[in-house]
């Protein structure tokens, strides 16, 4: 149930009408670990073992990518709405996010308000790997590959969308959710329990990009990430740090390397390299 009727009333300059409306659902979901309360997540319903399953690969909560533990639900509201599941995760499985857990709310806009200091900004791992390169040229089709499986969005016009790519375009998953994050999340999620998350090197985000997506890309792996609208400062300043090859403003056929411009695989004489 991704999205929900409502009635409203539409002004123009021929006066006042009637509209009925499908709006993006936003519900709460409480993550349990161990019987636990965890986080809380606002999300949209739909796919909700993916974006558990994502959320706590790039919270590191769970050591072994390879351990897809069971999702029990524990509870659904009159509207047949997940709103709590406990996932149950031997100690021997749980990774450093869970010893350095915090109890946060993860809201649809930005995944990191929950964050209760600049230390838990904190992360670690080698740079992704400098010597794939990517044709600038394959970024707009990849786009129009998004935009036609943003079924969500073509309703509602409310929910943003993820979608994962092999380096050579072909498309491996699409989601959508009211949270840009949570969209990552649920496509991240859905390749680990699909066991195809090596395949992923690309990943295409409509919105903007957030430092959180920048790092959700990294510890996934994926080392190109594109984005309809702008990035962050900061997006741009891990990007470089961690070898993510950042492309922004990716509409009508154009776009913008902001880090690591060097992996385009355009000719030498275009390339810019990133301070």
């Amino acid at each position: 149930m991704a999205t929900r009727p409502y009635q409203g009333i539409k002004f123009d300059t021929d006066g006042a009408s009637k509209v009925l409306d499908a709006l993006t659902v936003e519900e709460a979901l409480q993550i349990n670990i161990n019987n636990e309360p965890f986080t809380v997540s606002m999300r949209t319903p739909g796919e909700d073992p993916s974006l558990v399953r994502g959320m706590l690969h790039a919270e590191d909560i769970i050591r072994d990518v390879s351990f897809c533990p069971e999702i029990h639900i524990k509870k659904e509201n009159e509207k047949g709405i997940v709103t709590i599941v406990n996932i149950n995760i031997p100690e021997k499985e749980l990774g450093q996010g869970y010893n350095n857990s915090r109890s946060l709310l993860s809201v649809s806009s930005c995944g990191i308000c929950g964050k209760t200091e600049l230390s838990d900004l904190a992360f670690s791992g080698a740079i992704l790997d400098p010597r794939q390169q990517l044709e600038a040229g394959l970024i707009p089709g990849l786009f129009d590959s998004m935009r036609k499986n943003q079924e969500d969005f073509n309703r509602s016009g409310g929910t943003h969308a993820a979608t994962a790519f092999t380096l050579e375009g072909e498309l491996l998953c699409t989601m959508e959710d009211i949270g840009r994050h949570n969209a990552v999340d649920k496509v991240v999620g859905r390749l680990i329990l699909e066991r195809r998350l090596r395949e992923a090197r690309i990943m295409t985000v409509s919105g903007r990009i957030s430092y959180e997506i920048v790092i959700k890309c990294f510890k996934a792996g994926i080392p190109f990430l594109a984005a309809v609208s702008a990035p962050s400062s900061l997006a741009v300043d891990y990007a470089k740090e961690l070898g993510i090859t950042l492309f922004a403003f990716s509409r009508n056929g154009r776009t913008t390397c902001y880090a690591h411009p060097e992996r385009t695989g355009l000719p030498a004489s275009n390339n810019t390299k990133a301070s």
